[in-house]
């Protein structure tokens, strides 16, 4: 071994060491937050809520450094979307704050209890994981969301939050620590491993023992690497190759609306559709109209040979139109870019989707019963949209406040992740002396 690879090394255990220890003091963090009634815990979300309000300039000028630097570096639109946090979405994120000071507390829930024959009363109550951990890119919201999902639950966290966003991270958890300070509380609770840049991140898949549950949310590449390289249990979320399916008994007034909502309303989302499917029976009259409304919209469509064919006789001005390649299907663009396919039935879509979807969120334009039917119980996927757009899968759209991100696995957590979803659970039993025989 070499005297650098020996230094890398030595490194690395240092800052596992450390990010060990942070997790350690959240642990001791979350030990008193666990201790906290509902109304106090509600207190200080609001107070969090008019500390962001307050100090929005600080975080938007931060983030308009974090911006600036992300563009000069090659940035894409949709992902510097993502990171854009001025003092209109500041303001959105401390309401959603508030929401959540709102919702029921899942600790203490009785999940479900009975009497054994001998009298012994069991109890299986909702309490708080511990010290979460969550792994992230470019996504300020996050930052707030998870602390007041956090708070509101019982839980600590370790934030890696990424480069592009550790400014506009850094000054969000300041505002959020001289809160925690403020109300007697350690700001380890809510703490960051950004220092250590990607070191910090492999450090967190490395604390098994000391971080209950890594979650990371972010990029296909992003899932994958914590996935396969974490000893520490981890709950995958959201890639999004999101897919809209136009039957032939769809209503076309609807159908455009929606997909055009699905794909440019917010590019750079795991829930915007990427992926748009035509039954054949309406395709010589339907896809024209959608391939106008998606050009002019500037989205880049990348077609089956059928759909090719259709969508370049149109003769549609300004249309951007590739034909698609199979690693097309596979792709979430997070960009102005649709993938189209003519299918022949609806047995062939449902097919195509189980085979490429991420297991995100999918939706069927129908408006005949059997059909939505068979879509719905067939589709595997964490959400299924009827004559909806996919955007709507969301913590905040679902009621949850915010939302911790949108489980793909098939574990306790699947869809949109709120209060609920970061708990886990005890069994409680009160005898009166049974013994076993």
């Amino acid at each position: 071994m070499t005297n650098l690879q020996t230094q890398a090394n030595a490194m690395e255990t240092d800052v596992l060491n450390e990010v060990c220890a942070k997790a350690d003091a959240a642990r001791i963090a979350q030990a008193q937050l666990a201790q906290t009634n509902t109304q106090r815990k509600n207190e200080l979300l609001n107070v969090i809520a008019d500390a962001l309000d307050a100090r929005a300039g600080e975080i938007a000028a931060a983030n308009a450094i974090d911006m600036q630097e992300s563009a000069e570096h090659g940035m894409d639109a949709g992902k510097l979307d993502r990171l854009k946090f001025d003092v209109s979405r500041v303001a959105a994120a401390a309401q959603g704050v508030r929401h959540v000071a709102t919702l029921p507390d899942p600790i203490g829930e009785i999940v479900r209890g009975y009497h054994l024959d001998n009298g012994l009363r069991l109890e299986q109550t909702r309490v708080p994981i511990g010290v979460l951990g969550m792994i992230y890119e470019a996504r300020p919201n996050v930052t707030v969301d998870v602390a007041s999902l956090c708070i509101k639950s019982g839980n600590a966290v370790l934030l890696r939050g990424g480069h592009a966003a550790e400014r506009t991270n850094a000054a969000i958890l300041g505002i959020i620590a001289d809160v925690l300070r403020e109300y007697g509380y350690d700001p380890a609770l809510i703490a960051s491993v950004d220092e250590y840049g990607r070191q910090g991140a492999t450090a967190m898949m490395q604390a098994q023992g000391h971080i209950d549950l890594l979650i990371p949310r972010g990029g296909a590449g992003l899932i994958q690497t914590v996935v396969q390289n974490s000893k520490v249990p981890v709950i995958e979320t959201g890639a999004g190759n999101v897919h809209i399916y136009v039957d032939q008994t769809g209503d076309q007034n609807k159908a455009i609306p929606i997909i055009l909502n699905a794909k440019t309303q917010r590019v750079g989302v795991c829930n915007a559709t990427e992926k748009l499917l035509v039954h054949q029976g309406i395709v010589e009259t339907f896809l024209p109209q959608a391939a106008a409304a998606l050009a002019a919209a500037n989205v880049e469509m990348h077609a089956d040979e059928r759909a090719y064919e259709i969508i370049d006789k149109a003769g549609i001005d300004g249309v951007k139109l590739m034909h698609a390649t199979d690693e097309d299907w596979d792709t979430e663009y997070l960009a102005l870019k649709i993938g189209v396919k003519v299918v022949d039935s609806l047995n062939e879509a449902i097919e195509h989707i189980n085979r490429h979807s991420t297991g995100h969120t999918e939706s069927i334009i129908a408006e005949d019963y059997s059909a939505i039917e068979e879509f719905t119980s067939r589709i595997d996927s964490a959400v299924v949209m009827v004559n909806a757009s996919t955007r709507f899968t969301d913590g905040g759209v679902f009621g949850f406040g915010a939302e911790l991100g949108i489980s793909t696995q098939k574990m306790h957590a699947r869809g949109p992740m709120g209060l609920r979803e970061m708990t886990t659970t005890k069994w409680i039993g009160y005898g009166t002396g049974q013994v076993r025989a």
